[in-house]
Formats: structure tokens, sequence, C-alpha cells
């Protein structure tokens, strides 16, 4: 049995909605919510395995547990774990690749409906009896756009970026692509482009690329000055990748039309971000990756994960 530790089990599975059964067998499992910084290496001083989604694994920390064999991202992406520190210590890292694939796609296509078809604004005045008082069987909070005809712009295209332009293609718009893919590696319906073009052609633009120094900032001042304005932000992958002050200019001047954001540059945010007080900005707390079935699919495949490190065949490593 691997003494095994999760640091931050809350966000994967609130409290009596649990399901760490899946390690019996094989690990000896400790379960917190949440772990403060302070408390990461008390907590941890015995552990052969280590599973964080956000606690950060920093060198110095992974240097104070002589114990620890495995560390298991219960996340894509894993910033959090020093990777090198890990590598040099014979510690593997694994990760959990493309568990929620369909539902980061399913909350783009969300929060793009949200900001063109209004449902929350008018179920919100309906409730308070517009619609009842109406004069006519019908009317309008203000115009909307058809997605059909219009160009999906996407960055990144690994496998949630496929998944929206599959979406976008079966809705009728076309997509141009930024991507280190060929054209012909392309999908039906995509077009490979440079960033600056789709900045200047797209009615929509989706971020799906990963957080690297080159992509940090990436949707800029300058690059918001390139899109219409009629154009829609939408940014599922990571908070750094927009500059949230320029956004927040962009969108309160007009120079864009709307944004759906699901991930900001610090999580929780600061109560005074700008793009709080913004109307036209849609924010969603970080949960396009947490619908019941890819939590499901998270924790089988954490549990695979340590299991096959247990039996000697380790998957999934990035280290």
């Amino acid at each position: 049995m691997i003494k095994t530790v999760v640091l931050d089990g809350y966000t994967v599975y609130p409290a009596g909605d649990s399901n760490w059964d899946r390690f019996n067998g094989f690990a000896e499992m400790t379960v917190y919510d949440r772990t403060a910084p302070g408390e990461v290496v008390d907590r941890c001083r015995d552990a052969e395995a280590v599973l964080t989604n956000k606690v950060v694994l920093d060198a110095a920390t992974i240097a104070a547990l002589p114990s620890l064999r495995y560390i298991g991202v219960l996340a894509t992406g894993f910033n959090v774990v020093d990777i090198a520190a890990a590598r040099a210590r014979g510690i593997a890292v694994t990760n959990i690749p493309a568990y929620s694939t369909m539902s980061v796609a399913q909350q783009v296509l969300a929060l793009l409906l949200a900001i063109t078809n209004r449902v929350e604004s008018y179920a919100a005045v309906n409730r308070d009896g517009r619609w009842a008082r109406s004069a006519d069987f019908t009317y309008r909070l203000g115009e909307w756009p058809e997605l059909a005809g219009k160009q999906m712009g996407i960055v990144g295209f690994g496998n949630i970026g496929s998944a929206v332009a599959r979406i976008a293609v079966a809705m009728g718009m076309s997509v141009g692509v930024v991507t280190s893919r060929q054209q012909s590696d392309l999908p039906a319906g995509c077009v490979k482009m440079e960033l600056d073009t789709m900045l200047e052609t797209a009615d929509v633009v989706s971020l799906h690329c990963p957080l690297t120094p080159s992509t940090a900032g990436l949707i800029d001042a300058a690059a918001l000055a390139r899109m219409k304005p009629t154009a829609i932000l939408i940014n599922t992958s990571r908070g750094p990748v927009v500059d949230e002050q320029a956004l927040a200019v962009a969108l309160s001047s007009g120079q864009i039309a709307a944004a759906g954001l699901d991930v900001m540059s610090a999580e929780p945010p600061r109560a005074d971000n700008p793009l709080f007080s913004c109307p036209n900005c849609y924010i969603t707390p970080h949960v396009a990756w947490a619908s019941t079935e890819a939590r499901e699919r998270l924790i089988a495949i954490a549990a695979s994960n340590l299991s096959a490190f247990a039996a000697g065949a380790p998957v999934n490593v990035v280290n």
C-alpha cells in the first residue's frame, strides 16, 4: 500500500460527493479538502505519493519530503510542480490528459450563447413580469447575431481546440486556426491562419493554448486593437494568456463587443478586478473542467496512474 496524501480534494469532490475508494487496494489515502502552503510539508512528511490540483510543490517543498516517490497532478496542466526538482530526485510526476475535452468545449459554447442569445437576461426580466406586461407577443433586449456564416478563430488546436472547431463547423461557422500544424493536418472547414490575420477577421476568438512564456499576455492591447468592434473573446485556457487590464479597457470603450472568461490571471481573483465591472464580460469561476462526468474520468485516470506506478509501469509521466 502506497501512503498517499491528497492536498486539495474539495474542488474535485466537494463534501458528500466523494469517490476516493477507486484507490482502495493499492493506496492508503489521507484526503484534505484544502492545504495552505505552510501546511504542505507537515501533512506530507511521511507520504510516498502526493496528489495535488492547485497546491504548489516547489523545489524547497520537494526537498523537505524524503519519502516522496510520486506526484500526481489532478489536472492536465502541471505547472504547480517543479518538474526539474522532481526529476533530480527521481520522483515520477503524472498528469490527467484529455479528461475534460468535451466539458470545456461545452462551456465555450455556453459562454458564447450567453453573450449572443442573452437567455439569462431574458429570464431575469421575465421573472419580474416584463413579458407579462408587454403590449406585443414579443420584445427584444437588443440585437443578436446568428452564428451561422460567422468566423470562429481558434488559438491552439489540441483536443479542446479541435472539439470547439467541430462544434463551430456544425453550427455553420467557418474556422480560422492559429496552430503549429500544417494545413493538410487540419479537418475540413478549418483554415490555418497567422494570429494577426485571424484577429482581424474573426467574429469569435476562442483561446485554447497552454500558458508558456510565449503565450503569456498574448492577447494584449495591440491584439485587442486588431479585433472587430463586434468581436467576442472567449478564454477557457489560462488567465494570464489575456492582459486583463487591456481587456477591461477594450470592453469599456467598445473596442470589442464582449468577452466570456472561465479563467483569470489570479484565482480566486481580486474583488477589484476591473473586469467584474464590465457588463459585457461574462465570467464563470474556472468550472469548465468540472462536469460530473469529467470529474469521474479525472479520478479514474488518477487512480489508474497511481496503480500503474505501484505496479512498476508508470503512465502519463510528464517528467
